[in-house]
């Protein structure tokens, strides 16, 4: 049966301005983050629907029936501001649903709900992201940090993982990961379940959560969905279907 999967974020617009001695001029480019997962998914039991987030601003559901049409959803490198501010909301003064309580409930009452690291998830950088003490949070295997919680690993890492045996990690135990660039730093709330982390001689940080809350469950993969902070040998790499495929299967198995 096919499973229909929400992904929200990862995309973003870059404005630059080239000077060329006396003279100058600006560029503006429109960026896709989740490529890699959009063709690891093509063809599987997932019906992917990628909303970007300048879409989700207006687009993510107001009402509760909206958000029950998927089996999961992904919030992916898109801060709570995107979607707490809407137009009707910052531009014109009025009241809308708050969409991060309609999350959580969407959780509460059987959803699944998986947050991806980047620089707009989790706190993010500077803090900017603002998912701390709020309703999505709540629902979360991990809590946020009260700053920025980057942790950059120039050098790479890979990843030390804990439960080899649970059917998230199945297909992708005893082969090498490629490397990893980065994370978030999150803290494992009581009684989720870590499958893997970064190797302690790069802090032991969580890397994949996995929880619940209501009937629903949750999970927290504090690196990237692509680049930067996976790299594109991690990308490339034939694990990296599977472990998405693992992942999403594990959020929304009948139980």
């Amino acid at each position: 049966m096919t499973k229909k999967i929400l992904l929200v974020g990862e995309s973003w617009v870059t404005s630059a301005t080239h000077f060329k001695g006396f003279d100058q001029f600006g560029s503006v480019t429109f960026h896709l983050g989740a490529e890699p997962l959009v063709k690891a998914l093509e063809g599987s039991a997932f019906e992917l629907t990628y909303m970007p987030a300048h879409e989700a601003v207006e687009k993510l559901p107001f009402e509760a029936a909206g958000l029950a049409a998927y089996d999961a959803i992904i919030l992916s490198d898109i801060g709570a501001n995107s979607l707490l501010l809407p137009p009707a909301v910052w531009l014109h003064s009025q009241t809308v649903p708050n969409r991060l309580k309609l999350l959580r409930a969407y959780v509460e009452a059987g959803g699944n709900l998986l947050m991806v690291g980047g620089y707009f998830s989790f706190q993010g950088i500077d803090g900017k992201a603002r998912w701390r003490r709020t309703a999505v949070e709540e629902a979360l295997p991990v809590t946020c940090l009260p700053y920025d919680d980057r942790v950059e690993i120039p050098e790479g890492t890979t990843a030390d993982i804990l439960l080899p045996q649970h059917p998230v990690m199945a297909g992708l135990t005893g082969i090498e990961w490629p490397p990893l660039l980065g994370v978030n730093e999150v803290e494992v709330r009581d009684g989720a379940t870590v499958v893997a982390r970064l190797p302690a001689d790069q802090g032991a940080h969580p890397l994949l959560v996995l929880g619940t809350f209501g009937k629903g469950r949750t999970a927290a993969w504090t690196s990237d969905i692509g680049p930067h902070w996976l790299s594109p040998a991690f990308c490339a790499w034939e694990g990296y279907g599977r472990l998405w495929k693992n992942l999403l299967g594990w959020l929304t198995d009948p139980r």
